[in-house]
């Protein structure tokens, strides 16, 4: 038995193991396939998001490129549909107004002043036997202009994924809409993590009076329903964008955060490396954030994991309640508040587009942080 537990196999262990804890924890990851699975769908949706952020893809997402309402045809693997049908009908239409604004011009000989009789009864009619309406040479101006617009700017009949009542591509503006629901998310759940891990550790290693305040303030926050509190951020913020939300998701989201950290700081300051590193005067600050926070770092982790989901659901609903991004730009939330309106109608594939990428971002993601949980709990290390 004692030579079961020598030296030499805790070196061989230690060799083999390298950065000891994260790597056991990334070798349990591997051996979960869902998980290995929901990290390369989120990981894809973050390339798609880099992307869009650097302009390559989705960056005229605002331009009216179809009609209204232009159905979607998957790059012609779908028949139209009936709202196609309807489509093509406003198309028609729109081809005979432009048609009837390109039709040549009556000649500038019979355009006549309606006024001219009366004008030449009175002696004040001038030489030319008839008198052209002056704002017939700029009637005509107009038209040409239009029907030079009409042939530069040729509206598409469908699109991959369908246009809205706008024309604007919904591919496109999926696409950029991912880039601001995870930007806001992940920006958020940073924000409130550094808050929530900031007081909770203050609270938890010092106890007292500032574990009193702390909790205090805690209890404040978390009385309130926390649908009620970012609306009344948000009525105080008044100003909309990323930036507003961002802010008013993370000033309001660092409770949860904050009571684990504290009972992680209440656990591991009667540890004995604490009380060693109070034996050798290390100061607080230090054994703050140099010795507890990397032993309580993997429920940090887990927690921003959690917080991003849960902030992406929240911005679509701020964005939905017009609480969330400005009128000019774009994100899930504001893709199924324009297609409340739509759906009545039939027109079902701007919220079947937002609807299906929140929903495979928040499941691939929720999985996802299940498997770092698994792999990072302490509790199930793989004994070296």
């Amino acid at each position: 038995m004692a030579e079961t537990l020598s030296f030499p196999m805790s070196a061989a262990a230690s060799e083999k193991g390298g950065n000891g804890f994260w790597l056991l924890a990334w070798q349990r990851f591997r051996d979960d396939r869902v998980g290995v699975a929901s990290l390369v769908i989120v990981a894809a949706f973050f390339v798609v998001v880099l992307l869009s952020a650097l302009g390559v893809i989705a960056s005229g997402w605002n331009e009216e490129t179809a009609i209204p309402d232009a159905p979607p045809d998957l790059w012609g693997l779908l028949t139209p549909s009936a709202p196609a049908v309807l489509g093509s009908t406003a198309q028609q239409a729109a081809q005979a107004m432009a048609g009837a604004q390109n039709a040549e011009a009556l000649p500038p000989s019979t355009v006549v002043d309606p006024l001219a009789e009366e004008l030449a009864r009175l002696g004040e009619t001038p030489s030319e036997s008839r008198v052209v309406d002056p704002l017939a040479e700029t009637l005509r101006t107009l038209g040409a202009e239009d029907k030079t617009s009409m042939t530069v700017k040729e509206k598409r009949a469908s699109l991959p994924f369908g246009g809205d009542r706008w024309g604007r591509d919904v591919l496109a503006k999926m696409i950029k809409g991912s880039q601001t629901s995870i930007v806001v998310g992940l920006s958020a759940a940073l924000l409130a993590t550094f808050l929530g891990t900031l007081l909770g550790a203050l609270a938890g290693y010092y106890g007292g009076r500032t574990d009193d305040a702390l909790n205090w303030f805690y209890s404040v926050f978390n009385a309130i329903p926390y649908l009620l509190l970012i609306l009344a951020v948000a009525a105080v913020l008044q100003q909309r964008g990323v930036i507003t939300v961002i802010l008013i998701l993370g000033l309001t989201g660092w409770t949860g955060v904050f009571r684990l950290i504290r009972a992680e700081y209440i656990k591991h300051r009667g540890r004995e490396y604490v009380q060693a590193a109070h034996a050798f005067g290390v100061p607080n600050r230090r054994i703050l954030f140099s010795h507890i926070l990397p032993n309580v770092s993997h429920v940090v982790l887990v927690n921003i994991s959690i917080l991003a989901v849960g902030f992406i659901k929240a911005e679509v609903i701020l964005s939905f309640l017009g609480f969330g991004v400005a009128v000019d730009e774009v994100s899930w939330g504001s893709m199924l508040n324009d297609a409340q309106g739509e759906l009545i109608l039939g027109r079902w594939w701007e919220l079947a587009a937002a609807g299906g990428a929140m929903a495979l971002l928040v499941t691939a993601f929720s999985l996802l942080t299940d498997a770092m949980r698994d792999a990072l709990d302490p509790k199930i290390r793989v004994a070296s």
